[in-house]
């Protein structure tokens, strides 16, 4: 089971990378205003929940690391991209969002008897 969650880290990962450094931005265009923000903030939450379910703590640090690193890397890897600074607040928003998540999940499957 645990070989599993892995490879569920791993496909999150992989479709985070391809969201954050496509060359057009993913999604609906003419979308509510700050739906990217909803997306950046999902696109760290869930590998962040993953990681730290599997215990890797040292996942969590590398996505805030990326999460830091990964709008001004953007501008580079794909020059039709702005790095925007509430972008890189909503992925650090989601590695939160996603710990929480996650220790609340462990919590409740303490108390439950898991």
């Amino acid at each position: 089971m645990r070989m599993i969650g892995w490879l569920v880290l791993v496909v999150t990962l992989v479709v985070q990378a391809v969201g954050l450094y496509s060359p057009t931005v993913p999604g609906p265009q003419d979308g509510p205003p700050g739906l990217d923000k909803v997306g950046h903030l999902v696109a760290f939450a869930v590998p962040a929940a993953v990681a730290a379910l599997l215990g890797a703590r040292w996942v969590v640090v590398a996505l805030v690391v990326h999460a830091v690193v990964s709008e001004p890397l953007q501008s580079q890897l794909a020059p039709l991209r702005q790095p925007d600074v509430l972008d890189a607040l909503a992925d650090l928003a989601g590695i939160a969002v996603g710990v929480a998540v996650a220790r609340a999940l462990r919590r409740r499957s303490v108390i439950m008897g898991g």
